[in-house]
């Protein structure tokens, strides 16, 4: 069994690094030797990495690729309806040039039912192709965000836990939550105007051109004039989206972080300055907004008022035409229903590039994310991991962060089956790292480590990890039934089994205390539990799965001295013939460790059994007279005698 122990308690940047993601427990170990791999700074200050730069291009095929050609039957039907649908839109003005010259003009009144039946079911069909269209898209669109959001999710728990620290709760559940559905509306909006609206102004501009060519000339001139305009808005508002949806997810972190630390704004008076701090993001939040909202708003004058130079272009030349009598009424009529009809898809093509832009702005914080590959996977040839003994060894490990520290040196550390060994040093020494390395959290950077002889690179991380349970300094519970929690990792477990876990880890008798026992909801994080009670649940949990490694991070450090008393007694029946991982405060508890190793700045500096050490007048000698001359009350050992 290993002991892990520290000189002080973890200090409250773990706290912080739990707000990070949740991800079950805690993150193991020391919060300064974590911290490399997560933000250090708070609120808008906490950056996230820049979203990466992508043109719409790569937007328009990723989108194609990954969403439309999976649903290529769907996306069919609403191609070919809204195509349909557009095209009988353009049939209206000749329906109306035709009422004016056989009915108005020429006095037929055996026309008049017939234009007007006509009428009646052209629109009739315009709108039940509206409706089918506006369904599929409808289930596009929300097939879309499911598909994206589970993928995201699936990001959290199968990524690798040094990408889970770096990544903000509060941004990651804003792009979960508002830039996928951006982009999602985005791709709706877009098929539409491509399809349904490009095919009614199209086939307008057609019957325009037929009816007169020169009026259709001088009323489509203004469209290429319109585009350069809307080029412009379109960058203007995919920039002003992008710093909006980043100031939304540096809102939604500071929002979280303030839910779960309120209790130390309360205690240190600082309620105002954080409703200051949150006032200051939620201004740039509608500072962001505000100026998108001016771009997008831009497009319609835009439109509206180069339209009106064609209007008036064609009012004029189409009124010198009839006068002259060059051109009938009907023609006229005709031509100007179709000039009006050309008005809205005209203005919702203008919006395209507003539309498209937006929906770029939030696919460079969507896509970075879905393209996050975990590093710690099964190799193509990964076998089960076969546990005989449990004993571990690190042979010559070496480890460093991405950002190049070195927090493990050539350390070698030999742990037979059911032994004791306890790590000692200060914190960010490299004690949690080497925890952190046995259930492949993180892979070595040089050396081997093995269980049973099997280098766990060479074994399936699910049997690996199967292989241990985990109890933290700072234990998680979900927002479950107590039965939930303790079963979880163990889901076939017996309710009789989950009750001799509860007694094992001296909570069963506060459970049947509670009016709803084992069906108690403990609320989010195990709110509603006590320090002390959620510690006894996780312990029962780790209990109940009856794995043949157990990683206890100050497992007991939250427990009165009762219930402590009789929890170590049922740890030390579970850790009996089992290797145990302990990261323990109190060197009362490592007395009696079979070998205990001091760490210090990734290297091993003193080894040996506690009184050989304390002999030796070393580095652990001077740490264990700093507690016991506290007079520390003595703590049952985790150890074998």
């Amino acid at each position: 069994m290993i002991v892990l122990a520290n000189f002080q308690p973890t200090s409250w940047p773990m706290k912080a690094l739990q707000l990070s993601v949740h991800t079950g427990d805690p993150t193991i170990g020391e919060a300064t030797e974590e911290a490399r791999a997560a933000p250090a700074s708070r609120g808008a200050s906490a950056q996230s990495p820049a979203p990466v730069p992508l043109t719409t291009m790569d937007v328009v095929s990723r989108i194609v690729k990954n969403y439309l050609l999976p649903n290529a039957m769907v996306v069919t039907f609403a191609v070919v309806v809204n195509l349909a649908v557009g095209g009988l839109g353009s049939a209206v003005p000749v329906l109306v040039k035709e009422l004016m010259e056989q009915v108005f003009d020429a006095k037929n009144a055996e026309f008049l039912p017939l234009i007007s039946m006509a009428i009646i079911g052209l629109q009739g069909m315009v709108a039940l192709g509206t409706y089918g269209s506006n369904v599929a898209m409808s289930f596009l669109g929300q097939w879309m965000v499911a598909d994206v959001q589970r993928s995201l999710f699936g990001k959290i728990v199968e990524s690798d836990l040094a990408w889970v620290q770096k990544t903000h709760s509060g941004r990651f559940i804003s792009t979960f939550m508002t830039d996928v559905i951006r982009l999602r509306d985005a791709t709706s909006q877009s098929i539409i105007n491509l399809t349904r609206h490009l095919a009614k102004l199209i086939g307008l501009i057609a019957v325009m051109f037929y009816l007169d060519w020169i009026m259709a000339t001088i009323a489509t001139v203004i469209i290429p004039v319109a585009a350069l305009f809307l080029r412009n808005l379109g960058k203007r508002t995919r920039k002003a989206t992008g710093l909006s949806l980043e100031e939304t997810g540096s809102l939604s972190t500071l929002i979280s972080e303030t839910l779960h630390g309120v209790r130390v704004v309360k205690a240190y008076g600082q309620e105002r300055n954080e409703i200051d701090r949150a006032s200051v993001t939620i201004e740039r939040v509608l500072g962001h907004m505000m100026e998108s909202i001016r771009a997008k708003a831009m497009a319609s004058p835009i439109t509206e008022a180069l339209t009106g130079f064609g209007i008036a272009g064609v009012l004029y030349y189409s009124g010198s035409q009839v006068i002259s009598g060059a051109m009938t009424s009907g023609e006229f009529t005709g031509f100007f229903t179709a000039l009006m009809l050309a008005y809205q898809p005209l203005k919702a093509l203008a919006n395209q590039q507003v539309v498209l832009q937006e929906g770029v702005a939030a696919a460079e914080r969507v896509f970075p994310q879905l393209d996050v590959e975990a590093k710690i996977v099964d190799g193509t040839d990964s076998k089960e991991l076969k546990v005989s003994d449990g004993a571990i060894s690190l042979d010559r490990v070496s480890f460093h962060y991405d950002d190049g520290t070195k927090a493990l040196d050539n350390v070698t550390i030999d742990v037979p089956a059911g032994q004791t060994v306890a790590l000692v040093g200060p914190s960010g020494a490299g004690k949690s790292t080497i925890l952190n390395l046995v259930p492949r959290f993180y892979d070595v950077s040089e050396g081997t480590v093995s269980i049973d002889g099997q280098d766990l690179k060479s074994v399936t991380l699910a049997s690996l990890r199967n292989a241990s349970a985990l109890v933290t300094q700072e234990p998680f519970l979900f927002d479950d039934t107590i039965r939930a929690n303790i079963a979880y990792g163990s889901p076939d477990a017996s309710q009789e089994e989950i009750e001799a876990a509860a007694q094992n880890a001296a909570a069963h008798d506060f459970i049947l205390q509670l009016t709803h026992g084992y069906d108690t909801h403990v609320g989010e994080a195990g709110l509603k539990l006590s320090g002390g009670q959620r510690q006894r649940i996780a312990i029962a949990r780790a209990m109940l799965k009856n794995a043949p490694i157990l990683l206890l991070d100050e497992a007991t450090s939250a427990l009165d001295t009762a219930s402590e008393l009789q929890v170590q007694k049922a740890l030390q029946t579970l850790m009996q013939g089992r290797t145990t991982l302990v990261i323990a405060h109190r060197l009362s508890t490592i007395m009696h460790a079979d070998n205990i190793y001091v760490i210090d700045h990734g290297r091993v500096i003193e080894q040996g059994r506690h009184a050989d050490l304390i002999a030796e007048g070393g580095v652990y000698a001077e740490l264990s007279r700093s507690q016991f001359d506290r007079k520390e009350e003595p703590t049952p050992a985790l150890a074998g005698e």
